[in-house]
């Protein structure tokens, strides 16, 4: 997400490259990103790193790529549209993991999962997931994939983290039962886990709290500074920094796939993927300040956004 807004691409290029280096393999991405330019540089790294069989490759379709009728939402001419714009900038010829970015209510369910399993079996897309998605919404989807012998969803990525637990009270004991991965994203709650953003002090020029309303709206509250604060003196406690304490956290939770972890510099990534070198206990997890079970701060991550018209 943040490749081609910002980070340039000689620093996103170095970022994918440490990632390489470090064993990583799965990249997540999605066509509205920046409108279009993170596929593009995403894609121009693959073909001149030469990666692409090694690489799992997974974009994201919904983002309102323009400002006609149908340049957005999840209908069949979008979603035909868009898969080949994605396979044109990621430089490929088939996505490994084709997820819905959100729920789409003006687009019919069959429409919508038709398209996306005509594109499976036209070997456009080898799976489909999907992202920010109620419990109703996922099962609804699932159900009817079943009935219809269609394309079901293999992963979810929903907004999860010490400050945004919401996930844990419908959609994890859906995902476990149905046998989905989950790839969280937010995991270091775009920063509020970092200790960056401090009570009395100004938000950090050009952090992301800053630069994107809906992530101030989403963590940035009393309770969350409060969280945060004793979040981060408990990382110095047990000798980890804040970011690697927020990405061991999330990886606690057994039905956590993978964590997404966005980063701006090589040094963010580098600090954040150190949480894979300690893995918290039960009970140091429930030791970790957060907020209680199942609840979460400010703005719920999964709601309805204005229609595309």
């Amino acid at each position: 997400m943040t490749f081609a807004r910002e980070s340039d691409e000689k620093t996103s290029f170095a970022i994918m490259d440490y990632f390489r280096e470090q064993g990583g393999y799965f990249m997540d991405t999605a066509n509205a990103y920046s409108a279009g330019a993170t596929e593009e540089v995403v894609g121009r790294w693959i073909k001149e790193r030469g990666v692409r069989s090694s690489v799992v490759l997974a974009t994201k379709v919904y983002g309102h790529m323009g400002p006609g009728p149908n340049d957005g939402g999840l209908s069949r001419y979008h979603i035909v549209d868009e898969v080949e714009n994605s396979l044109r900038r990621l430089q490929t010829d088939v996505i490994d993991l084709y997820q819905i970015h959100r729920w789409h209510t003006e687009s019919p369910l069959d429409e919508t999962a038709r398209a996306l399993d005509d594109l499976v079996r036209a070997g456009k897309v080898r799976y489909i997931g999907c992202s920010n998605l109620r419990a109703y919404q996922l099962l609804s989807y699932l159900d009817h994939a079943d009935r219809n012998l269609l394309e079901k969803f293999v992963s979810l990525q929903p907004a999860f983290n010490a400050l945004n637990r919401s996930a844990e009270l419908e959609l994890f004991p859906l995902v476990e039962r149905e046998g989905l991965g989950v790839i969280s994203y937010n995991p270091l709650a775009a920063g509020m886990l970092t200790g960056k953003y401090r009570k009395g002090s100004e938000l950090p020029e050009g952090a992301r709290m800053q630069a994107h309303e809906f992530y101030f709206k989403r963590y940035y509250t009393e309770q969350a500074l409060e969280v945060a604060g004793r979040f981060v003196k408990h990382a110095a406690g047990i000798g980890l920094t804040p970011a690697q304490l927020a990405v061991a956290w999330v990886l606690g939770d057994s039905r956590v796939t993978a964590p997404i972890v966005g980063a701006r510099t090589v040094e963010q990534l580098t600090d954040s993927i150190g949480a894979l070198d300690r893995r918290l206990t039960p009970e140091e997890r429930e030791a970790v300040p957060a907020v209680p079970s199942g609840r979460w701060v400010g703005e719920d991550p999964v709601y309805d956004r204005t229609p595309h018209k």
